[in-house]
């Protein structure tokens, strides 16, 4: 197809797109699908945003191309290229420039390792991308196919407004435990341990975590008709179109984004019924093996033990595909199943229709099986599986949980989603002293991280006073006293405090009355703010936090561990502030 005598070329395209984006890259392949024969991408540069469609898809790239004009000719579209020229029955323009106006919501500081819209390649990193659109799945995707360890954090990310090849993107990534997405959290604070971006979320189900870099993902604005040089006759004959929202001099759609590619192909090949990806009511009313289609899609672990300590109380393993289980006693992972996975009440779910083909993910701290099949104690990271400690979350009025029902109806054997990244600072590694006093407080299924750090401080010889003190409703809800029981027996410097505050004939008491009738004393320990750790995980209302009133720290009306302590003259441990009490942020 030469034309360097400016002869119009003669083989005919029914489609070029310009650019290799996710949304061009949906519009080819869905085109292709529909019964298209001859579709072109052109992209300037050696990469299209997701390169794995090219070989399944058969997608006709060209890389290294750049566009120079765009003109009709006769009834079709010529558009050449700094190498070649193509005819064309219509152009998708898929490429988007960089707003060079926007900035990110939040203080960027002025830092090498903090990025906008882009990073040179990097291996072996921890890279977190911020964004909301196909860009920062784009960039997601090519850090994590350059070796590095990838987070997405995308608060308020609308999965509609994706094309389907950065959705197929999400979902292959989180599948094969490539990247962690975090859907509900958006960095509110960067500031720096020595030269590396330590991000601050704001909330307290996500941690405070050290990147080597951040990428802020910008939005992109489409091209402009000068920027591939559209003559205004092509222009005019409605057969060029603009990948995003319509702008003047553009055709006009209603569809939002990566769809005007969809709308295009409609509009100018009526004769082909285009193969578009069914809306999730559509998925569930026509297609008949939906749900084990969504199971494959998104599910990447298996549940290879679940053993109920009662009917609303689990120990549950699970084993993902591929990945491996590291992690730190005290931190925690992500589970998901799907909100068409059926729940075990009948409690009204209100996102379940609006979000059927969706994850529902939650995090949960990591718990251990303290003993291996010979009896030894446990090396959790010796281990291929995850160890997990759940209630079941009852509805209330003012809350329907999502999670929780559903997994009550799982068995071994049954698929999961397990998060690719173990997250967490609520670990030992303050504890650098064998002698030293460990306190563990938690109530009901807090003491799931607290299981691992006494069975890893006892592997570890430490040879100072280690108490585990838990309250419960009832006995029954002690999931693991049996195997703390056994630990007492052969650690004399061991001690299980259960506490069940609703069983006949046990007087009721909470841990703030283990400090206040300094109970430890009849333990043969005592508590000193120069050589005693306290970790605390669960109910809020028992932790009791300060917050910061008028550069002041005012405690809860209720009286919470952390404000006896601290009458005692302990300190919470905070960021740049080490200190002896501990806590779970995340809770």
């Amino acid at each position: 197809m030469d034309s360097s005598d400016g002869s119009i070329p003669t083989q005919l395209y029914d489609m070029v797109i310009v650019g290799g984006s996710a949304g061009g890259l949906s519009t080819a392949v869905s085109s292709l699908r529909s019964g298209l024969q001859r579709v072109r991408i052109i992209e300037s540069s050696s990469r299209v945003a997701l390169p794995d469609l090219i070989g399944p898809n058969q997608l006709d790239v060209g890389f290294g191309e750049t566009v120079e004009s765009i003109d009709l000719v006769g009834d079709d579209v010529v558009v050449t290229t700094n190498r070649l020229s193509y005819r064309t029955r219509g152009v998708l323009v898929a490429d988007r420039r960089a707003d060079p106006s926007w900035t990110p919501p939040l203080a960027i500081p002025d830092s090498p390792r903090v990025h906008l819209d882009s990073l040179a390649s990097v291996a072996d990193q921890d890279v977190l991308v911020v964004g909301l659109s196909d860009h920062a799945v784009e960039l997601t995707a090519q850090f994590v196919d350059g070796g590095s360890r990838v987070v997405l954090a995308a608060a308020g990310m609308d999965p509609t407004l994706l094309s389907p090849a950065a959705a197929r993107a999400l979902r292959t990534l989180e599948q094969g435990r490539q990247a962690t997405l975090l859907y509900r959290s958006t960095p509110r604070h960067i500031t720096f341990a020595g030269e590396f971006p330590m991000v601050e979320f704001g909330d307290r189900r996500t941690p405070d975590l050290q990147f080597d870099h951040v990428v802020f993902a910008a939005p992109r604005q489409a091209f402009e008709p000068d920027d591939v040089g559209v003559t205004p006759a092509a222009l005019d004959s409605g057969k060029v179109w603009f990948l995003g929202d319509p702008g003047e001099g553009r055709p006009v759609t209603t569809a939002p984004g990566w769809q005007v590619g969809i709308a295009m192909a409609e509009a100018l090949f009526p004769e082909v019924e285009l193969v578009t990806p069914l809306s999730p009511l559509e998925r569930r009313t026509q297609h008949v093996g939906a749900i084990e289609e969504l199971r494959e899609e998104h599910y990447n672990a298996t549940i290879t033990h679940f053993e109920p300590t009662h009917s609303d109380l689990w120990v549950l393993r699970v084993k993902p595909d591929q990945g491996d289980t590291s992690y730190l006693p005290g931190q925690y992972a992500s589970l998901g199943l799907g909100y068409w996975e059926e729940r075990i009440d009948d409690a009204p779910d209100p996102e379940a229709d609006r979000r059927w083909d969706k994850l529902i993910r939650r995090s949960y701290s990591i718990s251990s099986r303290m003993f291996d099949d010979h009896g030894y104690l446990t090396d959790e990271n010796g281990l291929d599986e995850l160890e997990f400690y759940i209630v079941l979350v009852a509805p209330t009025p003012d809350n329907t949980p999502a999670l929780t029902p559903r997994l009550a109806l799982k068995r071994a054997g049954d698929r999961i989603y397990l998060g690719p990244k173990v997250a967490g600072r609520y670990t030992l590694n303050s504890v650098i002293d064998p002698r030293s006093e460990i306190v563990f407080f938690s109530t009901g299924t807090g003491e799931a991280p607290h299981n691992g750090m006494v069975i890893d401080l006892l592997r570890k010889g430490h040879t100072g006073p280690i108490i585990s003190a838990v309250t419960v409703r009832k006995s029954a809800d002690l999931g693991y006293a049996d195997k703390h029981r056994e630990l007492e027996f052969r650690y004399s410097n061991y001690h299980y405090v259960p506490m069940p505050t609703r069983e006949p004939g046990i007087p009721k008491r909470y841990l703030q009355d283990l400090l206040r009738d300094d109970d430890f004393a009849e333990l043969g320990v005592t508590l000193s703010p120069s050589s005693t750790h306290v970790f605390l995980c669960g109910n809020p209302a028992m932790i009791g936090l300060p917050e910061e009133v008028d550069g002041h720290e005012v405690f809860p009306e209720t009286t919470g561990v952390v404000e006896l302590l601290v009458q005692q003259g302990f300190t919470l441990d905070r960021r740049n502030t080490p200190g002896n009490i501990h806590y779970e942020e995340y809770w």
